[in-house]
């Protein structure tokens, strides 16, 4: 099996080295960029990542600024490094489309797990596709192409967007709470203060709420979780 080739960018030397001699030992194919103008170099076509690692607080282009030039046009998934008080940055790095994010200093060990949860949810099940098409509100979720349709027109959705909507219309009229959206989502358990699963709810909500401007299809049950409501 060929392995992950994962793109750290950080501007602190040490750091990257340190966590690239670890990742590499882990089975991981890992390039090193430490500024976000290297970065777009290494990112430019054909190249071709599995992820990347972004620090949020760099000299020069920011790694927010990073991710908004790479985003919507590179699909690449990304988890952004962000200070211990950053819960702002963590939120519009959520927002821009990251697919989850991680404080430093960080445990090479938890970036290791996060991106092997990040890894784990991009690729396709070994097993049968699920070939089934799920249909609400003129919204049809096509499970084995990982597309989501409004009358026939797709919508873009990041991969957490798509797990988040995956949950909700297989489970109409169920309460999904947020640690089991966390644990099936984002693939780790939820943490204090962790907002991830969140600002993905919210980002979904966005997206449905411009094509079925007058439905709201997710409802927040407070102190429990949220709450799709399908077709009669």
């Amino acid at each position: 099996m060929t392995a992950s080739h994962i793109l750290l960018v950080d501007d602190d030397v040490e750091l990257t080295e340190l966590l690239a001699d670890y990742l590499t030992t882990e089975g991981l194919e890992i390039s090193v960029a430490n500024s976000a103008e290297q970065a777009l170099a290494l990112l430019a076509p054909p190249a071709r990542f599995d992820l990347a690692v972004f620090d949020i607080m760099m000299p020069g282009m920011s790694g927010l600024e990073l991710l908004q030039q790479v985003r919507p046009s590179n699909p690449i998934p990304v988890i952004m490094l962000t200070g211990k008080g950053g819960d702002i940055d963590r939120i519009l790095g959520l927002e821009m489309g990251a697919d989850d994010y991680l404080s430093k200093p960080c445990n090479p060990r938890e970036l290791l797990a996060r991106i092997r949860a990040v890894l784990r949810r991009m690729q396709t099940p070994p097993s049968a596709p699920d070939t089934r098409v799920i249909q609400h509100w003129g919204l049809a979720l096509q499970l084995a192409k990982r597309t989501l349709l409004f009358r026939d027109t797709p919508l873009e959705l990041t991969s957490a967007e798509f797990n988040v909507i995956t949950q909700f219309m297989q489970n109409p009229g169920v309460v999904l709470s947020k640690a089991k959206l966390t644990e099936r989502v984002l693939h780790r358990e939820l943490t204090a203060y962790d907002r991830a699963i969140d600002v993905h709810v919210s980002r979904v909500r966005q997206k449905l709420s411009k094509v079925l401007p007058e439905q709201e299809l997710i409802k927040t049950v407070r102190g429990e979780g949220y709450l799709f409501i399908g077709e009669e």
